[in-house]
């Protein structure tokens, strides 16, 4: 009787040797004439553990933390298909407390299937969501998902109920679903586990919108750098497809929706709805003015539905489990669950699913458990490269849309980056206009020439050249990008800047003995 062991193809895993130790599981249990049923999972999202092997026991998955190659052999000497101890030994996973504390809805399946199989899907609440969808009106579904309280997991947060009935109302021979799945903030990495780690959840999502809205067409716009994802993604396709899916008469409904993986064009920009339309259609990732909205005039000019990743992911749960299943989690208008992604100088480093409400002082200490470095943490980022930088005073705020937009912070897609006492802040607000002009589409003035004229005069302040003048000047200029950027490139920029320069203005002091080079890198004079 063979043992399944699982060995996770979720990127985090594969860094750091577990193709390798996969491979050397199997090679081991055929020597000794053992035998083996490897099963290829997604991460849990306790990043510090990979690559975690589990193996199936009558008590649970056991798991066998940070395996190397050279602990393959000790493994099974130890009877690891039994459960048994080794250095290495975790206990049951579903037991570890980070774990056990968090309210996996999207996540659910995540570590624990075969990401691209069907059955193992369907063994686990997989596409009952569809199956009751089938047995709705579009007005139904769509009234579902409003009275959710789900809203969009990036920005701005918006309804999805109401995006989704404008596209609904709208009359075309062609409607189109696109999943925005260019994760491109710094910290982010919930998209990229769901794509690898259970596929068919994002694609259950997306049927049901097509279903929903009278789309018969979608597409999944990954980022380029998530070859592995789209590797997965098509294989999952295939297989949704094959067990009629996807494609025509959809499970004997009469209904179709084809979808499409494409790689995305390297651009950060393009994770703003309109660029990515522009670049999904072949060209460059420009953003467009609105109106027209999308809803109205998307994708080769039809009504198209823009989700991210989570969004859709989300949706199987509410239709499978109802909206008061759904909106039970949560706090005020943040309905829910969101999957916040912990990084930077933190021990335990991971995704963590949690109903909105838990303050970012609970997310940072009771999960990440503190600095890796042990120093005193100074500074915490939240919702990626253009989110503010949030000091302890702050660090109380429960993590809901409404709470973070009191205190001119934003929730965006879940990152969280904490930074220890050693940061200098000056350079993180240097950071954020450096990279606003690297990244910038160029379209609108604000954006494109602001961030460039906002890295000098961060510059100028640093060197002593009128640094009250130069002050007033940086916040004049954020005024300016803020208000009248095209997209929220230009117009987020300016939280970090901000941010930084409120909360730590002791950063921004001139500098007595030191050269600003050409970069902005600072070095001690010869």
């Amino acid at each position: 009787m063979s043992t399944k062991v699982y060995v996770p193809r979720d990127s985090a895993a594969l860094a750091v040797g577990a193709d390798s130790v996969a491979k050397a599981i199997v090679a081991e249990g055929i020597r000794r004439g053992v035998e083996v049923q490897l099963v290829r999972n997604g991460s849990r999202g306790l990043l510090w553990m990979e690559p975690l092997v589990e193996v199936e026991t009558p008590e649970g998955r056991v798991g066998y933390a940070e395996v190397g190659m050279a602990d393959v052999a000790s493994l099974f000497d130890a009877d690891f298909l039994n459960g048994g101890q080794h250095k290495t030994r975790i206990g049951l996973v579903e037991e570890i407390p980070y774990l056990k504390k968090q309210e996996r809805l999207t996540f659910a399946r995540c570590g624990i299937t075969d990401p691209i199989s069907v059955a193992d899907y369907k063994k686990h609440i997989g596409y009952e969501g569809v199956a009751r969808a089938l047995q709705m009106s579009p007005e139904s579904i769509v009234q579902e998902v409003t009275d959710s309280g789900l809203r969009g997991r990036g920005g701005a947060a918006f309804p999805t109920g109401i995006k989704w009935k404008t596209v609904l109302g709208a009359v075309a021979d062609q409607k189109y679903i696109v999943c925005n799945a260019d994760e491109g903030d710094s910290g982010t990495f919930a998209d990229r586990m769901i794509m690898e780690g259970d596929p068919h959840l994002l694609i259950e999502g997306m049927l049901i919108a097509g279903i929903a809205v009278g789309a018969t067409k979608g597409f999944i716009y990954i980022r380029s750098e998530y070859p592995e994802a789209y590797y997965v993604l098509q294989e999952a396709i295939k297989a949704a497809k094959e067990a009629g899916y996807l494609g025509s008469n959809i499970q004997g409904s009469g209904k179709s929706f084809e979808l499409e993986a494409r790689l995305a064009a390297g651009s950060y920009v393009c994770g703003e709805e309109t660029a990515l339309l522009e670049s999904l259609e072949g060209r460059r990732g420009i953003v467009r003015a609105k109106p027209p909205l999308p809803a109205l005039e998307g994708l080769f000019g039809k009504p198209t539905v823009i989700n991210n990743v989570l969004s859709f992911a989300a949706v199987p749960t509410i239709l499978a489990q109802g909206a008061n299943f759904y909106m039970n989690y949560g706090s005020g208008r943040s309905r829910g669950t969101l999957p916040f992604q912990l990084a930077g100088n933190l021990r335990y480093g991971g995704l963590v699913e949690k109903a909105f409400g838990l303050t970012l002082r609970e997310l940072l200490f009771d999960f990440g458990g503190g600095t890796a470095t042990g120093k005193p943490m100074k500074a915490v980022q939240v919702g990626g490269p253009l989110g503010a930088y949030l000091p302890e005073s702050q660090w109380d705020t429960p993590m809901d849309y409404e709470a973070f937009a009191a205190i001119g912070a934003v929730l965006g897609h879940g990152g969280v980056v904490a930074f220890d006492e050693t940061v200098d802040m000056s350079k993180m607000a240097r950071y954020a206009m450096e990279f606003c002009a690297l990244e910038s589409c160029g379209k609108c003035t604000p954006c494109r020439i602001g961030s460039t004229r906002g890295v000098e005069v961060v510059d100028r302040m640093k060197n002593g050249e009128e640094p009250q003048a130069q002050e007033i000047l940086l916040r004049d200029l954020c005024d300016t990008m803020l208000n009248g950027s095209l997209c929220a490139m230009g117009g987020m920029t300016p939280y970090p800047v901000l941010s930084a320069l409120n909360h730590y203005p002791k950063d921004f002091q001139p500098n007595t003995n030191k050269t600003t080079d050409k970069r902005g890198d600072k070095y001690e004079p010869a």
